[in-house]
């Protein structure tokens, strides 16, 4: 019996142990209860000189991030604003706001205390794919206007990790476990003209207008948005775009977990051995060393 449950949380690509019941607990953030979040200061009021050119450069590279293409960061196709929607400023989509304010802070995912610096490192190894494992140096003039910019969203906010809006908001236990069927065919009918039916993203000018979710160009399986939970609360707040809350929960999941099990680029704390990494890295949520529901192959032994 005990197997047999076993093998049905296997192929419902959520293994990794736990009962059922337990997975889904998902702590992500809160909503504002009167709906009002941190108001960031109007464009207009930009300082004028050294600040000021610092906080446009950062805002520049937010949402060209492409433009660091040549120094090798990122290693793939996205920019900072396609998990941070609206410049960084949309609560529930990990707004810059939210996060500055809540540095330095522990991190189990490198096991050490963090500053903001390390965090903003950490987006461009893990969800930028940076080439080499090599981000932006910590003292870059890239990670500085960065700083910058994010300090300057969060004007008048409180220091604190618990800013309402500041995460991706918490989503509810699905009704069934995700299913990769029934996540196909969401995104083939919510997801796939802006997307691309292989997750391929699509291009104007030789430039991603709407990233792609899987392959070489997308985020890696170290990336926090590979994690089923993170991917699905961010797509029932934020997806399709401009229509957030238009999918039911169980399609948030669904979808999440059929995007998320596809390969891409491999996790950078890889050193050569699948099960290890699986074993130190990645939990209930991430289908990273689980088998592939397209044709059987373990995820991550293809990574890109």
């Amino acid at each position: 019996m005990k197997h047999a449950y076993l093998m049905a949380c296997l192929l419902a690509g959520l293994a990794h142990g736990a009962a059922f019941e337990d997975q889904f607990s998902v702590p992500l953030g809160e909503k504002a209860p009167d709906g009002n979040y941190h108001k960031v200061p109007d464009w207009s009021a930009v300082p004028e000189g050294e600040m000021g050119a610092a906080i446009k450069r950062g805002y520049s590279l937010f949402v060209n991030t492409q433009q660091l293409k040549g120094q090798g960061q990122p290693g793939n196709g996205l920019q900072c604003s396609n998990c941070h929607l609206g410049a960084g400023i949309i609560a529930g989509a990990s707004p810059m706001w939210g996060a500055y304010p809540a540095y330095p802070a522990y991190r189990k995912k490198n096991n050490k205390v963090n500053t903001y610096e390390d965090r903003l490192q950490g987006c461009f190894l893990y969800s930028m794919n940076a080439r080499e494992g090599l981000p932006p140096a910590y003292d870059s003039q890239a990670i500085r206007d960065l700083v910058a910019y994010s300090y300057w969203l969060a004007s008048g906010a409180p220091i604190s990790d618990k800013l309402p809006g500041r995460n991706f908001f918490t989503i509810a236990t699905p009704p069934q476990a995700p299913d990769f069927k029934r996540g196909q065919s969401v995104y083939a009918e919510r997801c796939a003209d802006c997307h691309g039916g292989e997750g391929e993203g699509k291009k104007v000018a030789d430039r991603y207008v709407f990233p792609p979710l899987w392959g070489k160009e997308s985020y890696n399986w170290g990336a926090g948005m590979h994690g089923i939970d993170k991917a699905a609360a961010f797509i029932k707040s934020n997806m399709p775009l401009s229509q957030g809350g238009s999918l039911s929960d169980q399609q948030a999941w669904d979808v999440s977990l059929y995007i998320n099990s596809h390969e891409r680029p491999q996790d950078p704390r890889f050193k050569g051995d699948l099960g290890q990494t699986t074993k130190a890295f990645h939990g209930t949520y991430s289908q990273y060393g689980l088998p592939s529901p397209v044709d059987g192959h373990l995820l991550g032994s293809k990574a890109y």
